[in-house]
């Protein structure tokens, strides 16, 4: 069993930056993928990144390339996804969230979710 809790969510103005957090306690950590995905108001599930414990090899929706930064703490069980740049679309719940396929980018891949955290950009 693994838990996951999201932190660092808030109100941002658009241009404004924000990093988010995910710790995770349980067993095995170094076997598990996390990624990140946002859920807007009346809009599906999106991915936005994913890494894996043991690899920095992380993958971007196209939607954050070069704005939103995936990295996990060494040593540590925290996963951390910083947001600059940020624009009202990005405004959503991030969840983080934890699986077994590496590179996973649907959200039915992932076996462990955290609860969530708000992210708003006002323009």
């Amino acid at each position: 069993q693994v838990q996951l809790v999201e932190s660092g969510g808030g109100s941002v103005q658009a241009g404004g930056s924000l990093r988010l957090s995910c710790a995770a306690s349980g067993r095995a950590f170094s076997r598990y993928v996390v990624g990140w995905f946002r859920q807007a108001p009346g809009k599906d599930r999106e991915f936005v990144a994913t890494v894996t414990w043991t690899n920095d090899n992380a993958i971007y929706a196209d939607s954050v390339k070069g704005r939103f930064t995936i990295s996990r703490a060494y040593g540590g069980n925290t996963v951390y996804l910083q947001l600059n740049s940020l624009k009202p679309e990005d405004t959503a719940v991030y969840y983080c969230a934890a699986g077994f396929v590496a590179g996973a980018n649907s959200f039915r891949e992932y076996d462990y979710w955290g609860q969530g955290t708000q992210v708003t950009v006002s323009s």
